[in-house]
């Protein structure tokens, strides 16, 4: 039992040193020419824009939904002036950032592994190769630069769409103006809240990107492969972003002391 655990823990230590050289090498291999610009520009409006409907409607569910929790805590201590202010720390600092990198993860990632896998199994990367293009970086460094650009541009509309839904909580609720609700919602937050909240994101789309790409190069056994390197990308990039992030705070609290 021991051993079988002991093999257990190596293979995931092992996978994640391979990971994190397949992810390394992809930023490297993202500094040198030739620049796939193009490439990489598509790739950022199927992974941003066409992810923004569901970014906006998941954050503005998820304000509605805080906004009427907290107003159910705080109103047993007459703090209901502290609504929007607390939704505003509660959004920024932590549920935007993580909420949309797990979201994203679900759409995105699923459709990297599978279509670079079925490229894999199908042989198309062969024939990029036998046609002097390198595919590493036109199938996996694009990829996984159109993620890093296009998290924090999400995690923004998500913050805004959170912060509006909120808002509608309140109107609703208590008659609460559109001026003083954001005039007590932002008087709190600083730049050492959002920025590097948002900017986490970038590592959050790196290891989407990564991951998922690394699971659609590394695919077998025909379409049954493809199948569970889609589901794979999820789970495991989801895994990461939870694990990640939890070092990112404490890194983001030793840096940004005032954001603690």
């Amino acid at each position: 039992m021991f051993e079988r655990t002991g093999l257990i823990i190596l293979s995931a230590f092992a996978w994640v040193g391979e990971v994190s050289i397949f992810g390394l090498r992809a930023l490297y291999e993202a500094i040198l020419p030739p620049y796939e610009f193009k490439e990489t520009a598509r790739h950022v409006f199927e992974i941003g824009w066409r992810s923004t409907p569901l970014i906006a409607l998941a954050g503005f569910s998820i304000g509605v939904v805080l906004s009427m929790h907290t107003r159910a805590s705080l109103e047993r201590f007459g703090a209901e002036a502290m609504i929007p202010a607390a939704l505003a720390i509660a959004f920024v600092r932590e549920t935007g950032p993580l909420v949309c990198a797990l979201l994203i993860s679900g759409r995105v990632g699923a459709g990297i592994g599978a279509e670079i896998g079925a490229m894999k199994v199908t042989e198309q990367i062969d024939a990029l190769e036998a046609s002097a293009v390198d595919s590493f970086k036109y199938l996996a460094v694009t990829r996984i630069v159109a993620c890093m650009i296009a998290m924090p541009l999400l995690t923004m509309i998500m913050d805004f769409c959170g912060m509006f839904g909120g808002y509608v909580a309140e109107a609703s609720t208590s008659g609460m103006s559109w001026h003083l609700y954001f005039h007590r919602a932002f008087s709190i937050i600083e730049f050492s809240d959002f920025i590097p909240a948002t900017v986490k994101t970038i590592v959050f789309g790196l290891i989407i990107g990564t991951v998922a790409s690394y699971l659609g190069f590394t695919t077998s056994q025909g379409t049954e492969g493809v199948g569970r390197a889609s589901t794979r990308s999820v789970v495991l990039a989801s895994i990461c972003i939870i694990l990640i992030n939890v070092v990112l705070v404490k890194f983001i609290f030793f840096v940004f002391p005032v954001a603690g």
